[in-house]
């Protein structure tokens, strides 16, 4: 969907006209910059206004006894969380793939779950990194690492954070999955997660072509246009 509205190859041509129609006339570099900050302008409140349009998806509700982290869709922290005996788990997701030929027109078909179990009184959490889809749900790694605030892919080299999830017998990957279905981590989660992600990724779109389009604006050559 994002695709068709940023990939318009006939604002592109007509980008290549208006340049060469510019370097052809007046030679005047200023002429050019104006134009081509007019046209930016345009294509970025033409796409603007197109996907403040888009039909969002229907409203999904998370599994229960999951609830939605407030300001999740504005940051980079858990996107749910639920608090079950001793332990509080938290879910953290962005997209596993960018792109290829098996995303659906959503873009949205395959995702990267990030499951953090916590207990109180303790400094490292239990680690699950792994792959959700609808409908199944696959284990990449295991390990201890400190409590989460916010979804972070690096790892200091010098900690050793457990073996691939591959070198463990079949048992123990078996029963690594058992822990997470019994609390509820499954495939389950990707409906809501999936329009979760489709809520974001539309509000940091409109926010990238307005920010841009503020930046450029207060570029004088624009203004002259």
């Amino acid at each position: 969907m994002w695709r068709r509205v940023v990939g318009n190859v006939a604002v592109r041509h007509h980008l290549q006209r208006a340049l060469s129609s510019k370097a052809g006339g007046s030679g005047k570099s200023g002429n050019v910059s104006a134009a081509v900050d007019s046209m930016l302008l345009r294509s970025l409140k033409e796409h603007y206004l197109e996907v403040s349009k888009m039909t969002p998806p229907p409203k999904v509700s998370p599994p229960s006894p999951f609830e939605i982290v407030k300001g999740s869709l504005e940051g980079t922290g858990a996107v749910l969380q639920k608090s079950t005996g001793n332990e509080e788990i938290s879910l953290f997701v962005m997209r596993l793939a960018h792109g290829g030929d098996d995303e659906d027109d959503d873009g949205i078909n395959q995702l990267f779950l990030h499951v953090a179990v916590s207990k109180p009184n303790q400094a490292d959490s239990l680690h699950f990194l792994c792959g959700l889809y609808p409908d199944a749900l696959g284990i990449h790694s295991v390990s201890m690492r400190p409590k989460l605030e916010a979804l972070e892919m690096s790892d200091d080299p010098a900690q050793y954070t457990g073996p691939s999830f591959e070198e463990l017998d079949e048992k123990m990957r078996d029963v690594f999955h058992a822990f997470l279905e019994e609390r509820g981590v499954n495939e389950s989660l990707f409906p809501f997660l999936q329009a979760w992600l489709y809520v974001k990724d539309h509000r940091n779109l409109l926010r990238w072509f307005k920010s841009v389009g503020t930046f450029v604006h207060e570029n004088p050559s624009a203004e002259n246009a």
